[in-house]
């Protein structure tokens, strides 16, 4: 039996014997010589703090590597007889370059491995022999991911197909992403095996994908498995098989190979329109559903009636949820924003100085202050780039309102179509009529309304309010809470150019107060009187009449 090298390794061993084996405690901890707490927390399902990695040790060949890989790959077109050995190398890097701190020994090691790869990457390995596969329902799949071109919000962009094919029935899972990290990857993994109702009971063939594999050893079958990625598998029971790098091992899982390349060709010409992925990744779902009518060659069934017969031999899936995305904890700096992977995103500016939980998942970030979600932004596949949005920052805003033509949130939500041209309308007239300040600020009044209101109800409000040449907050409000009760449909104002608008003569403006009498419901009570009071100033009139006559008496 083969120790454990590292404590996920080591974790995943205990969980696997424990369940499957039905080793107890005990046995576990003489089996791999460790205490009760160990055992007891890897059965708990917690796995050990990650170490941290080290770099690499520098040698004196480093410098030189470049120059050494030049000269094996212009040996791909040299002559038979007439290729670099390693002793040929060691005098060039000498002679040429000076190179008179390393040693031949140095050289001739580096050459010796390096040699077979460039030959590999160049495609003069040795020929391959296809040898024809047959399998059974239940135990195998591939995964692989493919590029993707599509349009998303008008912007053409380059995202990622991950592909799930079952072996025996050909059955796959795709779901699109903005990138292939292990985010993504793992997400991936539990979108195909929650579709698929079940976990293949045998092996599932994979590239040596950084997602997976943080370090290939040598060119055969082991691995160094990325101890995120141990730690999913362990708790899916998934066991992973590893293809040979470069072009030697792509025949290995060819099946995955060629259904990227199908569901390119056939679902993605023309190159998808669309608005967001959730959107085309329901379009994925439905046409995963399409291509189970099809067959697949010369098979007497389609894909679906081959799944059906599969599908009752997978292993079932685990109770317990994985968490698919990484937790980050990053610090709100003075500007409101946090950066996580070399992105910033903004967050409410109450939160400057704070501390703030981040989950980064493979499409989306979400933001959390305690167990309180305070914020959710697309994740950026770039580096350097930032999110804003808008709504964080109008509590500062409405305090500093000079900052907030030329603030780059207010660039963004204009470029995202959140600050409409009636946005722009109605705060060039508010502008004009209440000075620079001011107006500025009962815009930000406009725009903290979008907190309890919907959207399409305050740009409406906005509209009708500048028709009406309405230029206060409170007008806005009550044009966008009529629109929102159905009281006044939602008008269709083209934007005029002229910055201040004309009143029309025909134009009306409800007021608050007004509003809200003729909304109150009809008084039925009668009408107050003051009769009972009357007796009593005809009783005082009475005794003080008494009074003066016995004074005078």
């Amino acid at each position: 039996m083969r120790m454990p090298k590292s404590k996920v390794e080591l974790y995943a061993a205990i969980r696997r014997d424990h369940r499957l084996g039905g080793i107890s405690m005990r046995a576990l901890e003489h089996k791999y010589g460790v205490t009760w707490r160990t055992v007891r927390r890897a059965l708990d399902a917690q796995w050990p703090e990650p170490r941290k990695k080290h770099r690499p040790p520098t040698t004196r060949l480093d410098p030189y590597k470049r120059i050494i890989d030049g000269f094996l790959q212009a040996d791909l077109d040299a002559p038979p007889q007439q290729k670099h050995t390693a002793k040929r190398i060691f005098d060039r890097l000498v002679d040429e370059h000076g190179a008179y701190e390393i040693s031949y020994q140095m050289v001739r090691s580096y050459v010796a491995g390096r040699r077979k790869q460039i030959l590999l990457l160049g495609g003069r390995g040795p020929e391959s022999v296809f040898i024809p596969q047959s399998h059974i329902p239940g135990p195998e799949a591939e995964v692989d991911f493919g590029d993707v071109h599509i349009v998303l919000a008008g912007i053409p962009t380059r995202c990622y197909l991950f592909s799930f094919r079952l072996s025996y029935s050909g059955k796959a899972v795709h779901r699109v992403f903005a990138a292939c990290g292990q985010e993504a990857f793992i997400e991936g993994h539990v979108h195909a095996l929650k579709t698929l109702g079940g976990v293949p009971r045998g092996r599932v063939r994979y590239d040596n994908l950084k997602a997976a594999v943080s370090r290939v050893i040598g060119l055969g079958r082991m691995r160094v498995e990325a101890e995120r990625w141990t730690q999913f598998r362990s708790h899916w029971g998934v066991d992973a098989f590893y293809c040979r790098p470069g072009i030697e091992g792509a025949h290995e899982k060819g099946g995955v190979e060629g259904q990227v390349g199908y569901f390119r060709r056939n679902h993605f010409v023309p190159v998808p329109v669309v608005d967001s992925l959730a959107q085309l990744n329901a379009m994925v779902a439905q046409w995963d559903i399409d291509d189970e009518a099809r067959r697949i060659s010369s098979r007497p069934h389609t894909i679906g009636e081959y799944f059906r017969s599969e599908q009752p031999r997978l292993k079932p899936l685990p109770e317990e949820p994985f968490e698919t995305g990484r937790s980050f904890t990053p610090r709100v700096d003075r500007y409101s924003q946090i950066t996580v992977r070399s992105n910033r995103y903004s967050v409410p500016v109450r939160l400057i100085g704070q501390s703030v939980r981040v989950l980064l998942n493979a499409n989306d970030l979400v933001v959390y202050d305690g167990r309180s979600e305070i914020a959710r932004h697309e994740r950026l596949s770039t580096r350097g780039g930032s999110q804003l949005v808008l709504d964080h920052y109008l509590e500062a805003l409405i305090r500093k309102p000079g900052a907030f033509p030329g603030s780059t949130a207010l660039e963004q939500a204009r470029s995202a179509g959140r600050f409409t041209p009636v946005h722009d309308n109605w705060w060039t007239a508010v502008r004009s009529a209440h000075r620079d300040a001011e107006g500025t600020r009962a815009l930000i009044q406009v725009l903290l309304l979008g907190r309890h209101m919907r959207h399409e109800h305050v740009v409406a409000g906005l509209a009708e309010a500048f028709r009406a040449g309405a230029l206060t907050a409170d007008s806005v409000a009550l044009e966008a809470r009529k629109a929102a009760d159905g009281d006044a449909p939602a008008p269709q104002i083209p934007a005029p150019e002229v910055p201040a608008p004309p009143v029309e003569e025909h134009a009306t403006v409800t007021f608050l107060a007004d509003y809200r009498l003729t909304h109150l419901p009809p008084d039925t009570r009668p009408l107050p009187s003051v009769a009972a009071y009357d007796q009593l100033l005809n009783r005082r009139r009475t005794g003080g009449q008494g009074t003066s006559q016995g004074e005078a008496t």
